[in-house]
């Protein structure tokens, strides 16, 4: 059997980063920057107050209390040059920019609030409540790099820098495709020997989580001919395609005898349980990474884990290997079959401890929802005692 390190590292080898492409800034969260984002102006561009209040002159409000009159008021966005003289305050507001000669804001709560003429308890040091010129960033400095994930702040700043579009390599578009005849729509009453397809919308959920863009295809059922059909009518938005279900060595397995053929999809033995049967290659004529995972709800989680969701991170352009692991103390006693990895469903806990679930079928899906973790037990051991040290994935 092929060993897990050996098949990712294939897929690795594989999957192409996708290239960049020109976004509007709108849709580009959740994408990877392409390119190197710098200030072209300081930010903030101009001294202004951080709080609601009066600009004055640090010296005039040293001794308290004190009467100003109030000779001014400046908004927020006010293009007005104004100016402070000694002994005079000016009613400034949040944002506004300092007028000149005042090097402090007092703010509303230490005043009266007067508008005519304030009485200011409180002094105020010199730089008070002021926001400086690049005080947050230079002109010219970078403030984002390529390589980095745009989330809601970095978008921000993208925008705050006066840029409207942003270079940047796209969220992966994947199809999932479950196949099986005995497979039903939720929602719909079932027949004997039908169940309802949780799969592709498993599936489809992680490609999201993992930064991906999932569109959940119909199911497809046991008929070769009909899932190559629905495979090349989803090549055209895809940039990779996950099918679930139809890869072992049994009968009546048509993503394996749909595939095969091809020539450029492999089928193997993967030494790991629970998703021992593997499919991958590419597909079409722009060869589309295909992940042929296991029909097995557990099965093709943790397939997904470990070979899908690293080559979705090379495909945005960012680091990718095997999952991080952190080590736990586990809580009850473990087993495995020789010659292969396991990855057991528990709970991991604040204090390090990790407890495995009650059920580690690879059908058990009620077991894995309850789950944040899995149990990695290596190929050479097959028994682990109650308080000993494993590695762990978290979920």
């Amino acid at each position: 059997m092929k060993s897990v390190d050996a098949h990712l590292a294939e897929i690795l080898a594989t999957v192409r980063t996708l290239a960049p492409l020109e976004l509007e800034l709108e849709r580009s969260l959740g994408t990877t920057l392409a390119e190197e984002v710098s200030a072209p102006v300081p930010l903030p561009p101009f001294d202004n107050s951080a709080m609601d209040g009066y600009a004055v002159r640090a010296a005039d409000v040293e001794a308290v209390p004190v009467t100003l009159p109030v000779i001014d008021d400046v908004a927020a966005g006010s293009d007005e040059l104004r100016a402070v003289g000694p002994g005079h305050a000016v009613r400034i507001m949040t944002g506004a920019p300092v007028p000149a000669g005042a090097d402090a804001v007092v703010p509303v709560e230490w005043t009266d609030g007067g508008t005519v003429s304030v009485t200011i308890g409180q002094s105020a040091p010199a730089g008070n409540a002021i926001r400086r010129a690049g005080e947050d960033v230079q002109a010219g400095e970078v403030v984002l790099r390529p390589g980095t994930v745009i989330g809601p702040a970095q978008l921000g700043i993208v925008a705050g820098v006066g840029r409207r579009r942003v270079w940047v390599r796209p969220r992966p578009r994947v199809v999932v495709l479950s196949t099986g005849a005995e497979l039903v729509e939720p929602g719909l009453p079932l027949r004997t020997g039908q169940i309802w397809d949780s799969n592709s919308f498993t599936l489809t959920a992680a490609v999201r989580e993992s930064g991906g863009d999932g569109y959940r295809a119909t199911t497809v059922g046991d008929d070769p001919a009909r899932f190559l059909e629905q495979l090349d009518a989803q090549l055209v938005r895809a940039d990779a395609i996950i099918t679930s279900g139809g890869v072992s060595m049994g009968a009546y397995e048509p993503v394996k005898e749909a595939l095969s053929p091809l020539g450029t999809v492999r089928f193997e033995k993967v030494a790991m349980q629970p998703g021992m049967p593997q499919g991958f290659g590419v597909v079409g004529d722009d060869q589309v990474p295909i992940f042929a995972l296991p029909g097995n709800p557990v099965s093709s989680f943790v397939s997904f884990m470990l070979f899908v969701r690293p080559a979705l991170r090379k495909m945005r352009g960012l680091p990718a290997g095997a999952p991080e692991s952190v080590s736990a103390q586990v809580t009850g006693p473990l087993r495995s079959p020789a010659g292969r990895r396991s990855y057991l469903r528990g709970v991991l806990a604040a204090d390090g401890t990790v407890t495995p679930a009650r059920g580690q079928g690879s059908h058990q899906l009620a077991a894995l929802a309850s789950a944040n973790a899995l149990i990695v037990v290596p190929e050479d051991v097959t028994e682990v005692p109650a308080g000993a040290s494993v590695q762990v994935i978290r979920l």
